[in-house]
C-alpha cells in the first residue's frame, strides 16, 4: 500500500501549519492582553469606588499603539473624552461624590472646559487625583474639584492658551516690539487677547467657590497670562502657596490603577532599580549605590 503524495498534508506538525499557528497566536496575543487589562481596570475601579463611596472616573492618556507596526499615537483631551466624562457625571446621582483620576498632557480648551464646568456644577463633593501630572487642560479640570489630591512631586501647570505652536502671551509680547507687523501677526494678537480673557474668566469662576473673589482673580490671572512657560511644573508646594485646596499623598489604590495603563514601548525601559537588602537605600541607579551624606546638597541636573 502506497502513501506517496499524502505525507504531511493536514499534519499539524507540518512546518507550514506550525508557522500559520504561530502567526495566528501572535496576532491574537495583543487582543487577549488588552482584554485582560480592561478586566483588571474594571475590577480596580470597582474596588476604589467601593472604598471611596464615590463614582470614579479616569482621564488617563498614554501613547497608544495602533496597527501591527506598533506606531505611537499621542493622546490628549478631545471631544470624545469630554462626551464620555460628561455622561459619567450625568449618570452620577445628586449628592454622590465624584473622584476623577487625571494623568494627561492636556488637550482642547473646549473639551477641558466642558469637563471642568460639569464637575463644578455637580451636586456633590468632587476630588481630583493626580498621581504624576495633569498639565494644561488637565490642570483646568483639577481646578474644578473641591480637593486636589496630589503627590509631593506630581505637577500641574499654567493654563495659558496656545494658538497653534505659539503661546498667546508670546504673540502679544511680539506685538510690543517696535516696527511694522504682518497682518497675520495682528490677527493672531487679537485672537490671543480673546483666548486669554476666555481662559482667565473660566478659571476665575472655577476658583471663586474655593477662595475669595480677589484671590481667585489673582490666581487665574497668574496661571492664564503666560507668567511661565506652558510646561512649567507647579508642584504641591507651589499649589499650596497659591491657596489651592491641596492634599499631598495619592492612595495606593490609585497608584495600582495607573499601573494598569502601561506605556507601550518599542525598546527596553532605560530606568531600572534593585531594592537591595533590608536597610540598603532603595531604588538607586547603577553607580549611586552609596547613600548620600547627611546634609549633602541635592544634585539638580537639567538637560534641554
Amino acid at each position: 500500500m502506497s502513501c506517496t503524495g499524502t505525507r504531511g498534508k493536514g499534519n499539524p506538525t507540518d512546518p507550514l501549519s506550525l508557522l500559520w499557528i504561530f502567526f495566528i497566536l501572535a496576532s491574537l496575543q495583543p487582543v487577549v492582553q488588552r482584554q485582560l487589562l480592561a478586566t483588571q481596570r474594571r475590577h480596580s475601579l470597582a474596588r476604589i469606588s467601593a472604598a471611596r463611596g464615590a463614582t470614579v472616573i479616569t482621564l488617563i492618556h498614554r501613547q497608544e499603539t495602533f496597527s501591527f507596526l506598533g506606531l505611537p499615537l499621542v493622546r490628549h483631551i478631545d471631544i470624545d473624552d469630554a462626551e464620555s466624562v460628561l455622561r459619567a457625571i450625568r449618570e452620577t446621582p445628586p449628592g454622590r461624590p465624584i473622584e476623577i483620576i487625571l494623568h494627561t498632557p492636556g488637550g482642547l480648551v473646549l473639551a477641558a472646559s466642558q469637563i471642568a464646568v460639569a464637575l463644578a456644577d455637580h451636586d456633590g463633593a468632587v476630588t481630583a487625583v493626580v498621581p504624576h501630572y495633569a498639565m494644561s487642560g488637565g490642570t483646568m479640570i483639577a481646578m474644578a474639584a473641591d480637593e486636589i489630591v496630589i503627590d509631593a512631586h506630581a505637577a500641574l501647570s499654567p493654563v495659558d492658551p496656545q494658538l497653534g505652536q505659539y503661546p498667546a502671551a508670546s504673540i502679544l509680547a511680539a506685538l510690543d516690539y517696535p516696527g511694522d507687523h504682518k497682518d497675520e501677526t495682528l490677527i493672531l494678537g487679537d485672537m490671543s487677547r480673546k483666548a486669554m480673557r476666555k481662559v482667565e474668566g473660566l478659571l476665575g469662576r472655577l476658583l471663586e467657590g474655593r477662595m475669595s473673589a480677589e484671590r481667585a482673580k489673582g490666581v487665574s490671572s497668574l496661571l492664564s497670562r503666560g507668567a511661565w512657560t506652558h510646561d512649567h511644573p507647579l508642584l504641591a508646594r507651589d499649589l499650596e502657596a497659591l491657596g489651592l485646596p491641596i492634599k499631598i499623598g495619592v492612595g495606593a489604590e490609585e497608584r495600582a490603577l495607573l499601573e494598569l495603563y502601561p506605556q507601550p514601548r518599542g525598546r527596553q525601559s532605560p530606568v531600572e532599580y534593585f531594592p537591595g537588602s533590608p536597610g540598603a537605600p532603595p531604588g538607586l541607579p547603577p553607580g549611586r549605590e552609596r547613600p548620600r551624606r547627611a546634609g549633602a546638597p541635592q544634585r539638580s541636573d537639567q538637560k534641554h
